[in-house]
């Protein structure tokens, strides 16, 4: 038994822990559930939780449904809002298939085969995702028009009712459950909100996401809110992004730092920056996978369109911060397209390797974009070489459709199945009558 595993054992049994949560996701990135009791913790560590395949969205076909849960003992952690009297804990499952080989279907799995291609190559990847969301003072019931809590804006210091302690309560039980905040402030819509994560290693970020969504709703909840993660529930307002900022490391060293250069960025980030744009198309069906993503990113202002870099430039897709310039440990690109309801597993394995494709490749990269890419007019943005990312997931899923990086980074069963999921939630969005059609139509027409 090694040590982990052990402290596990002595914390569910010093601490009263009556259940244990075994987590993981299914393709999509909505989380799933088995709790076990006290007594069988030491057979799941040592033959795992069998669990109907079939059964979980993207997982397995009928024939080939027996799979297992393999809990990893260095997530566990307890869930503050279950410690009334006696105690839950959680922890993250890899999953696998009954001969103990890894579950192709696995998002977990996904993610570390790309870290895994990573590390071959000397590098460690890291992520700091800026989280923003919404708090709604209404119930969540579909059709219905959310309210925001709240009518504060960007970086607003003012009293907000109800919502006033959310940030501080969530950020709290964050911070118990192992996670490090870096910064949190009332985002520019009504009811918006930011909460950024101290970088970590990618897989640790992952899980430190998927834990961060279930917190925020608790937290809401139990103050008798709402929170959603929708990328944009109001057409007037910003939808809500988690732009990414992304670094890979050689041991103790940032490969992307060069004190010598204009912009900082060494040859490795360069081509990491380039391998991200020439490749961001072909991803954005999963950093992006829901229809309503994509009027978040047809909206303007900081949502990026259009396929470019810069520095001090927020309406690019692709951002290099200046904040610390000379400071070698914080050179960083920031990816700013992907949304708060993307599956962070298989969207941080998609950027990875779409940067590693333009280190191996030795792409060039572009020339930068100095002025705000949405105030230019189609032949200026021709003229400079921009391109448009895909208007809609229709659009995205059919660019995805033939790209090898996305399929090798996915595996064949989750790039097939998610092609699937995505066209028929496209196709059925497509038959809907929209409110805006019936208000702006049927008096005319």
């Amino acid at each position: 038994m090694d040590r982990q595993t052990d402290f596990v054992l002595r914390t569910v049994e010093e601490r009263d822990v009556r259940f244990i949560r075994l987590w993981f996701t299914d393709v999509l990135g909505f989380l799933k559930s088995v709790a076990i009791a006290p007594a069988e913790l030491e057979g799941a560590f040592a033959e795992g939780v069998g669990f109907d395949g079939s059964a979980i969205e993207g997982f397995a076909r009928v024939y080939e449904s027996d799979m297992v849960a393999h809990p990893d003992p260095s997530t566990f952690q307890l869930l503050p809002w279950r410690q009334k009297v006696r105690g839950t804990a959680r922890m993250f499952c890899d999953i696998r298939l009954p001969d103990g080989s890894p579950s192709f279907s696995d998002p977990r799995h996904v993610l570390k085969r790309a870290m895994q291609r990573a590390s071959e190559m000397g590098f460690t990847f890291y992520t700091h995702p800026e989280i923003e969301f919404f708090l709604l003072a209404n119930p969540v019931v579909p059709g219905v028009e959310p309210t925001p809590l709240d009518q504060g804006g960007y970086f607003d210091h003012t009293t907000l009712g109800s919502g006033t302690d959310f940030r501080r309560d969530a950020i709290t039980m964050l911070e118990q459950m192992g996670i490090s905040v870096e910064f949190s402030h009332h985002e520019g819509a009504p009811g918006q909100h930011e909460i950024d994560l101290r970088y970590a290693d990618a897989l640790t970020m992952a899980d430190n996401i998927m834990t961060f969504r279930v917190v925020v709703k608790e937290v809401a909840v139990a103050q008798g809110i709402n929170a959603t993660f929708m990328p944009k529930p109001f057409s007037a307002a910003a939808g809500s992004g988690m732009h990414t900022h992304v670094s890979l490391f050689e041991g103790d060293t940032n490969a992307f730092y060069d004190a010598s250069d204009e912009t900082r960025l060494s040859k490795i980030g360069k081509h990491f920056v380039a391998g991200l744009l020439r490749h961001s198309a072909e991803i954005t069906a999963v950093t992006n996978q829901w229809v309503n993503s994509y009027k978040r990113l047809a909206a303007g202002g900081e949502a990026p369109a259009w396929i470019c870099w810069g520095r001090n430039n927020r309406s690019a897709l692709v951002r290099v911060p200046m904040f610390k310039p000379d400071k070698a440990s914080s050179a960083r690109v920031e990816f700013r397209s992907i949304d708060s309801a993307a599956n962070p597993y298989l969207a941080y394995a998609l950027i990875l390797n779409a940067g590693l494709a333009g280190i191996e490749g030795e792409y060039e990269l572009p020339d930068e974009a100095f002025d705000d890419v949405w105030s230019l007019t189609g032949r200026e943005r021709r003229a400079l070489g921009i391109e448009a990312l895909p208007q809609s997931l229709g659009d995205a899923v059919r660019v995805m459709e033939g790209s090898e990086l996305v399929a090798e980074t996915l595996g064949e069963h989750v790039f097939d199945y998610f092609l699937r999921n995505k066209r028929a939630e496209f196709e059925e969005y497509n038959r809907q009558v929209t409110p805006y059609e019936l208000r702006s139509m049927l008096p005319l027409v």
